[in-house]
């Protein structure tokens, strides 16, 4: 979902830093360094890091994606909308897939099923799906706590 956002917002990386300043999380998420060391406890990345993520950094990294999925939220609304042109929409869509796609490449270990069935054009259509309703659903009061309980059934 991290992912997700650097593809919808082109300042992705440099907004989480920020969200995480304003959060209070700079002890977490003071620097690029220390936001990379996080995410790179993703399995399917290119570059892992062995061992979990702590409890309290994994909540750093929900309450970041939240505030982002805030942020965001009026883009998260326009995708998922079907009052709107098909036209307009499989552009956006297009726009977020092409963005997705070169992260994905350039971040993840192409070689993980999961990773090639987001790059699948069409059968990936509806993970990406999946991941901005999700992103959606992170948004707003009990953010948090609906991301966070999404996230621990899915591991469980």
């Amino acid at each position: 979902m991290l992912l997700c956002a650097e593809a919808l917002d082109l300042n992705g990386a440099e907004a989480m830093l920020w969200l995480g300043q304003d959060l209070g999380l700079g002890d977490r998420l003071g620097s690029r360094v220390d936001l990379w060391k996080h995410r790179c406890h993703n399995p399917l990345r290119r570059h892992v890091r062995r061992g979990g993520l702590e409890p309290d950094a994994s909540d750093a990294m929900i309450r970041v994606l939240c505030s982002q999925a805030d942020r965001l939220y009026p883009l998260l609304r326009a995708l998922l909308s079907s009052a709107e042109a098909p036209e307009i929409s499989r552009q956006r869509w297009g726009l977020f897939q092409e963005r997705l796609v070169e992260l994905l490449r350039e971040r993840m270990n192409l070689r993980r099923v999961a990773v090639q069935r987001l790059l699948d054009p069409e059968g990936g259509a509806a993970q990406r799906r999946q991941l901005i309703r999700a992103m959606a659903l992170a948004a707003g009061h009990g953010g948090f706590d609906r991301l966070k309980a999404s996230l621990m059934d899915a591991a469980a």
